[in-house]
C-alpha cells in the first residue's frame, strides 16, 4: 500500500470552471447524442425530419452555450 501520496483532485478553482462550463458541456453531449441518433437513422431508413430538426437545435444550444462562457462574469445572466 501506498501511503505518502499527495492528495490530488480538482481543485476549488477546478471544480468552479467545470460548473460554469457545464452548459456548454452538456449542450455538446446532446450534439453527440442527436449525431449518435442520425448515424443509427442511417441504417433504418435514413433520418427523419424530427432527426434534423433535434441535431440543429442541439448545435443552436451549443452556440448560445459557447456564448454565455465567453462573456465577462458581470455580463453573465442569472440562470433560474
Amino acid at each position: 500500500m501506498i501511503t505518502n501520496l499527495p492528495a490530488t483532485g480538482p481543485t476549488a478553482a477546478d471544480l468552479a470552471a467545470i460548473d460554469t462550463e457545464w452548459p456548454l458541456i452538456a449542450a455538446e453531449l446532446d450534439v453527440l447524442d442527436a449525431q449518435i441518433t442520425m448515424l443509427y437513422a442511417e441504417d433504418h431508413g435514413g433520418p427523419s425530419p424530427l432527426d434534423w430538426r433535434r441535431l440543429r437545435r442541439a448545435e443552436a444550444r451549443v452556440t448560445r452555450a459557447a456564448a454565455e462562457v465567453a462573456a465577462p462574469p458581470t455580463a453573465r445572466r442569472a440562470v433560474v
